[in-house]
């Protein structure tokens, strides 16, 4: 790992031609050792990235709304799912998207917070002085570079920084929407295999053992990431290879010449054909690349070279052969689109691949699963979403993260979605949309990133954007003709999540804004401090504010009412920065505040580091800190006056050790608009319900003391 940006090292050793024999042996190894890693590690990633990508084919026939289809309209539907793997797969996601990470991390709101820190669009005050301070922290060359004129023009409006943002917030509650009907799509139409040779079976049946796998997967996601997709990729592995291998028998079979498919002009005629119904049918052909934005959202769980020798290699063949053989069956039977998958499983190997398929369909809801996790925890720490529980499942990689009240939310979500519509095709309907508007929603960031980042010129950047805008545009307009017969569920799911993200905003904003209106200066510290009235209690106290600038006002409410401050007073401030991670020694700062025993610390973390080194180990990292800066900062002073400071920090230790934050509510008068009343009240009933800030740091209970103040609306 390189310590100063966070980034993975390359893996490959380029060796000097002096080198001796022996360091070119050596270069060797370490290469023939970074080749085998990102093998083994493509290897896991089937059990975690692709499966909802890779298992599309049990569904994507069943959800489209044929009526006597011909072959001309097979054909012109295998090309149509054939160019949508290989421009949006390929050419969009694998050679452009994962290129876009944001120190390993990727998904929608890795982009924004990307963006935010090359440009200060950021919309939250600590966000916006996060994003140009670190700037330069995150790519040293940004700071000699001519700005982009677009990035000017967003900084500029507030308007254009709140459209940027809303984008990044559609995207991540549209995720998280997939991560919700991922699982029920895929699991659903796995299991109702059974009622092909075992009709007897009711639906509901099939709908209640469905339900009770995935809580069963649900109930898996605590052991992590790693556990989960050691014994998931041996699974996925057997369905990617064996899947391709009936389609290849299929188009031998059926259809040999199945892939003159792929010449554009099957698909010209197939919609000079069907005009505004083949338009429609755009709606379940998109369902063949449901899953690819799994692939870039779950980046931080692996690698970018994992991820694209595992799709080049295994899962994009796979899916070309596979729906190659569905459409050559269907050809020759044209009315069994509705199980387009068991139908064309040859007999002898039905039993089989039913429990591979079924196996594999629960791997799939791994992906959007894990992705969910990312999203979750990635808005949670850049302070857009409520905080939650996020535990790290992984010592080695820290982007493998599991949420228990997420998860739980999630599952029930997916089992009521399968309770409640049941029917293939209106899920269909309502994951098409979640599908494309993800796919578009990353489109437009990365356009923007494209100019504003890698400084591409417009002209070049309009040739990524124009050409997959429209062809994502065409998905987007015909599966929203779908809103009324499923579509609506991501959309209601996406708007709930959206105003819970805007509340709990807005009431970060508003309290930021009060905090820097009223903050206490040092000024007015140190007179509260000469006043005969305040005492200097022994014991080092960390008083926690989210002021950078200043003192939070809940100092002088705290001075005033106990007329105490301890001896030694350290003023903290937990900083995140819009990067993936800090280097160590950048991540603590101390300062003297030149007041007798204070000082400030503030501690920067990054979204994807780990904050919860438990509560001893803070202390001793913040004091060894604080030690090292009197020691190097004594310039002018004499040795004796150092000695006595590092001494009273020391006896202040062992005196005890408190932590102090604020917990502050708001108090909404009737004089308050209708709009802060309603906004304010359902910001109060968030932060009441949930966690506190400190436990991320492990801070025992025995050491926290929370101060309540109200602030005025």
């Amino acid at each position: 790992m390189d310590l100063e940006t966070g980034a993975p090292l390359p893996s490959r050793l380029h060796v000097g031609g002096g080198s001796s024999d022996g360091r070119r042996v050596h270069g060797a190894d370490r290469y023939n050792g970074g080749r085998w890693k990102d093998m083994a590690m493509a290897y896991r990633t089937l059990g975690v990235v692709f499966g909802g990508l890779v298992t599309s084919p049990l569904y994507v026939y069943p959800s489209m709304n044929l009526k006597s289809p011909t072959e001309q309209d097979y054909l012109g539907i295998y090309g149509i799912m054939f160019w949508t793997l290989t421009l949006i797969g390929v050419v969009k996601y694998v050679c452009i998207a994962l290129n876009a990470d944001d120190h390993g991390e990727g998904g929608t709101f890795a982009l924004y917070s990307l963006l935010c820190r090359h440009t200060n669009i950021g919309i939250l005050p600590s966000k916006k002085a996060d994003s140009v301070t670190n700037a330069g922290h995150a790519n040293p060359s940004v700071g000699t570079e001519m700005r982009s004129r677009l990035g000017i023009f967003i900084e500029r409006s507030m308007t254009a920084r709140r459209i940027v943002l809303f984008i990044a917030i559609l995207g991540m509650c549209m995720l998280i929407g997939d991560g919700i009907l991922t699982p029920a799509i895929s699991v659903l139409s796995a299991m109702d295999g059974l009622r092909g040779p075992l009709p007897s079976i009711h639906k509901s049946a099939v709908e209640a053992l469905s339900a009770a796998v995935l809580i069963a997967l649900f109930l898996l996601q605590k052991y992590g990431t790693a556990r989960v997709s050691f014994l998931f990729s041996p699974i996925m592995a057997s369905w990617t290879f064996t899947t391709p291998i009936i389609g290849v028998y299929s188009i031998l079979r059926y259809y040999p010449g199945i892939f003159k498919a792929i010449s554009p002009k099957h698909i010209v005629h197939f919609f000079l054909r069907n005009g505004k119904t083949g338009w429609q049918l755009l709606g379940g052909t998109a369902l063949c690349i449901t899953g690819s934005e799994a692939m870039f959202a779950d980046l931080g769980h692996f690698n970018k070279r994992s991820i694209q020798i595992a799709f080049l290699f295994s899962i994009y063949p796979s899916l070309v052969l596979t729906y190659a053989g569905q459409t050559a069956y269907l050809i020759r039977n044209p009315n069994d689109h509705n199980d387009g998958f068991y139908k064309f499983v040859p007999g002898p190997v039905y039993w089989p691949m039913f429990t591979i398929a079924t196996l594999a369909a629960i791997v799939a809801s791994q992906s959007l699963i894990s992705a969910t996790f990312s999203v979750i925890k990635q808005s949670v720490v850049l302070d857009y979403f409520p905080r939650v529980k996020v535990v790290h499942t992984s010592q080695h990689k820290e982007g493998e993260v599991y949420s228990p009240e997420t998860n739980y939310t999630l599952m029930l979500l997916c089992v009521a979605v399968i309770l409640g519509f049941g029917d293939g095709k209106e899920l269909g309907n309502a994951f098409g949309v979640v599908v494309i508007l993800v796919m578009l929603i990353t489109t437009i960031l990365l356009t923007l990133v494209m100019i504003i980042i890698w400084r591409i010129p417009i002209i070049i950047s309009a040739l990524y954007f124009v050409p997959f805008s429209i062809l994502e545009g065409a998905y987007a307009s015909a599966v929203c003709t779908k809103i009324l017969e499923g579509g609506w569920l991501p959309f209601a799911v996406s708007i709930i999540l959206a105003f819970i993200m805007f509340g709990w905003y807005y009431g970060r904003q508003r309290k930021l804004e009060y905090e820097m209106a009223n903050k206490i200066t040092l000024e007015c510290l140190g007179e509260l401090l000469e006043s005969s009235e305040i005492q200097r209690v022994p014991g080092l106290c960390f008083f926690y504010s989210n002021i950078q600038d200043g003192l939070t006002p809940i100092l002088g409410h705290y001075i005033q009412n106990t007329r105490s401050l301890h001896r030694v007073t350290i003023f903290t401030t937990l900083r995140y920065l819009l990067v993936a991670k800090v280097a160590p020694n950048e991540r603590i700062i101390i300062t003297r505040l030149g007041l007798d025993g204070v000082y400030g610390c503030m501690i920067q973390y990054g979204y994807a580091d780990f904050l919860d080194h438990g509560g001893d180990d803070f202390v001793t990292q913040v004091t060894t800190s604080l030690r090292a800066h009197i020691e190097n900062s004594s310039e002018g002073l004499s040795p004796a006056y150092v000695e006595e400071e590092i001494s009273q920090l020391e006896r202040a230790k062992e005196a005890g050790v408190v932590h102090v934050r604020g917990k502050t509510r708001f108090h909404v008068g009737k004089d308050n608009s209708l709009f802060d009343r309603i906004l304010l009240g359902f910001y109060e009933f968030l932060h009441s319900n949930c966690r506190s800030a400190l436990p991320a740091i492990g801070i025992p209970l025995q050491q926290r003391m929370e101060i309540g103040m109200l602030y005025k609306a």
